[in-house]
């Protein structure tokens, strides 16, 4: 197993408060899709931004592909991991759409020809296409976000980190973010979100990592988390609704973690029903 991101030992805290993380450690092995979730001030953001040298640690050692980053700065690693904030206008500052997204590459040195098909590409990818030409702040916030995601991926990096990919989007605008994130996992990127929404995490994590009080508190596949109602108390966090309600039937919706997954387990079960009343 090769691995993406190593944290080790991690220990931080702001100025003049607690600490945020507390001996936290934690392997991403490549490839893997991975939920960081917990209420605010659990740490999520904070152990996140370690990977990427946005934030470095008290105490503890990060590494990226087995290389410690202690050494490196935030800029050199921008073309290994990427992050995306949770607020899209943190990172927005070109006249247009387009020249936001061949910014990074441009800045590393990409031959010109190899940056203007990776922005066709990503323009393409997060359907910004028709909106090359507009000014980054007059388009709405979902596409302000998918903008966001788009400019850090023109860089190519492996490792994707995006907070709250959803946060302050409709249902269109979720699932058409959350459509981009599974379009990269599947193209082999090692995705980290970080979200307070559990069916997201249902419906597109291998992985969940639960979050309070600086520390790791739950770690594992979304449906072994989900039962573990103390971790998930102090976190402050509620399994999706669909899980909850299997748990209570079973014999109806088996073990369905989304909506979707129960209305195809129900689906059978119905079909059984209506033919034994027609009989």
């Amino acid at each position: 197993m090769t691995v993406a991101i190593a944290a080790e030992n991690l220990h931080f805290r702001y100025p003049a408060s607690s600490y945020a993380l507390a001996d936290v450690s934690i392997e991403i092995p490549d490839g893997q899709f991975i939920a960081l979730v917990g209420q605010n001030g659990s740490g999520k953001t904070t152990l996140a931004k370690q990977f990427n040298g946005l934030l470095r640690p008290e105490r503890g050692r990060v590494a990226i592909n087995g290389t410690d980053i202690a050494d490196r700065e935030t800029a050199d690693l921008a073309s290994t991991i990427g992050y995306c904030y949770q607020n899209p206008d943190h990172q927005i500052f070109a006249a247009t759409v387009f020249e936001e997204i061949e910014f990074g590459p441009r800045n590393l040195g990409v031959p010109e020809e190899e940056v203007v098909r990776r922005t066709r590409r990503l323009l393409d990818l997060v359907r910004l296409r028709s909106e090359s030409d507009r000014y980054p702040f007059s388009l709405g916030r979902g596409q302000r976000q998918k903008l966001a995601v788009a400019s850090v991926l023109a860089m190519e990096p492996r490792i994707v980190i995006v907070d709250e990919p959803t946060t302050g989007l409709d249902w269109q605008g979720g699932e058409a973010m959350m459509a981009v994130m599974a379009e990269l996992h599947r193209d082999g990127r090692t995705i980290v979100i970080i979200t307070h929404d559990m069916n997201i995490v249902a419906e597109y994590a291998q992985r969940v990592v639960v979050m309070a009080n600086g520390r790791i508190v739950a770690d594992g596949k979304p449906a072994d988390v989900f039962v573990q109602e103390s971790a998930l108390r102090e976190a402050y966090l509620r399994p999706p609704q669909a899980f909850r309600i299997a748990r209570q039937r079973p014999d109806l919706f088996g073990s369905a973690l989304t909506v979707e997954q129960a209305t195809a387990a129900l689906r059978p079960a119905s079909i059984g029903v209506v033919a034994e009343r027609e009989a």
